[in-house]
């Protein structure tokens, strides 16, 4: 018998009541306008999203959002101003001169700004590695909240799947917040 078993049938030869699982009842927050909501919190966050108009290039967008990006990595379908194809290197470590990297989000998240995003690239490092990061979600993809959200996650095939929400920040540094401390310094949201 292993340790497990062994401590598991302790327990249940110890456990003198048994009590019945409770229904979980979750009323959890909802939105009149998750376009709206979801832009606000973005920003909140310290991000930002932008809504593409009607008939507007999303390259044009981009480049015009990030003029002095260089080197652009991306494997989003529409995207060309790219300049690296980020699954061709070998090694994260050939990322590390990434200006902006361009990916795409499987929804976002109205309660908080989140975007899920799961693994679409050879190499994860990308999302946390770049300058700045822009994500390109379809603005009927927006959930109230993250209960909601959960429910949409699956395994992908790379097993690895993240939230992201705003760039990255950290606040324990003398108690003064830092952008961009360990991951990027920018993020931007794309609602097409």
């Amino acid at each position: 018998m292993s340790s497990r078993d062994q401590i598991l049938n302790n327990i249940r030869r110890n456990t003198k009541q048994v009590f019945d699982k409770p229904q979980m009842n979750l009323s959890a927050i909802e939105f009149d306008d998750k376009l709206t909501q979801f832009v606000e919190m973005s920003k909140a966050v310290g991000g930002d999203a932008i809504i593409l108009k009607e008939g507007e290039d999303i390259n044009e967008v981009i480049r015009a959002l990030y003029p002095e990006a260089k080197e652009i990595a991306s494997v989003v379908n529409g995207v060309h101003l790219t300049t690296l194809d980020p699954d061709s290197v070998e090694s994260p470590n050939d990322l590390n001169n990434v200006d902006l990297a361009i990916v795409e989000g499987a929804f976002g998240v109205c309660e908080n700004g989140c975007i899920w995003l799961p693994q679409q690239l050879k190499h994860k490092a990308l999302y946390f590695i770049t300058q700045y990061l822009a994500i390109i979600l379809d603005r009927s993809k927006l959930v109230n909240n993250m209960h909601e959200g959960y429910r949409l996650i699956t395994p992908s095939e790379k097993g690895f799947g993240v939230y992201i929400s705003g760039p990255s920040k950290t606040a324990d540094i003398e108690q003064a917040l830092v952008v961009g401390a360990h991951g990027p310094k920018g993020l931007t949201v794309i609602l097409r």
